[in-house]
């Protein structure tokens, strides 16, 4: 496994405000003089925008096909030579993820066994893993709701019963895991800045941070 520089993930279920404070840290951390890289998954490479067809109903695919998808996916995005993950915490960059193999275990858990996602996703995480994740918990009427509110269509996986179901898995592969990752659950009914400043806090404790300023 990977030690090198800070790497921080974000988790959540659709519409929980991940994407928000990834963006908002990232930010944060560039205006004190942090080299910051913000990415994503998937990726808007040419795997990631296969993947991104099936979500928006465009192509259709096999679970077992789509979580395969996510697994190439997460594995060009940490070892590509010119933007992979593992390249930018060599340059010294912090790195912010929203998503990682977290919500492959969540998503993908709630149609197929959650070990066989998490068996699928070993070599990702036996490269790289999270210095911490940052689960970002709200109701999940709350999320539907900001989902119905900000987008013009829903995806794949965005229905309340679906998004239930999600939020279960995540609890499930946290409790399974707590004992070789740093999960930090972050109460999502704060308001965005409190949330922000609570997130902000926490990162600011890591030793790794110290070697990444400009």
């Amino acid at each position: 496994m990977a030690e090198k520089g800070l790497f921080i993930a974000f988790e959540g279920i659709d519409g929980s405000g991940k994407s928000t404070q990834a963006k908002l840290l990232a930010s944060r951390l560039s205006a004190a003089g942090y080299r910051v890289y913000l990415t994503f998954e998937p990726t808007d490479n040419h795997i990631g925008s296969m993947i991104r067809d099936v979500l928006k109903g465009k192509e259709t695919a096999d679970e077992r096909v789509i979580a395969g998808l996510f697994v190439a996916d997460r594995l060009d995005h940490l070892l590509n030579e010119t933007y992979g993950m593992l390249k930018k915490l060599e340059e010294g960059y912090i790195v912010i993820t929203d998503r990682y193999y977290f919500s492959s275990y969540a998503y993908h858990g709630t149609h197929m066994d959650m070990q066989w996602v998490i068996d699928a996703n070993f070599m990702s995480a036996s490269i790289l893993r999270p210095t911490v994740n940052f689960f970002i918990d709200v109701p999940v009427e709350v999320s539907m709701q900001r989902i119905l509110l900000n987008r013009e269509h829903v995806e794949l996986y965005e229905t309340l019963d679906n998004l239930k179901l999600v939020r279960e898995k995540y609890l499930e592969a946290f409790a399974k895991l707590s004992n070789v990752e740093n999960i930090q659950f972050i109460n999502g009914n704060q308001t965005t800045e409190q949330i922000s400043e609570d997130i902000f806090a926490t990162v600011m404790t890591y030793s790794e941070i110290g070697n990444t300023q400009v």
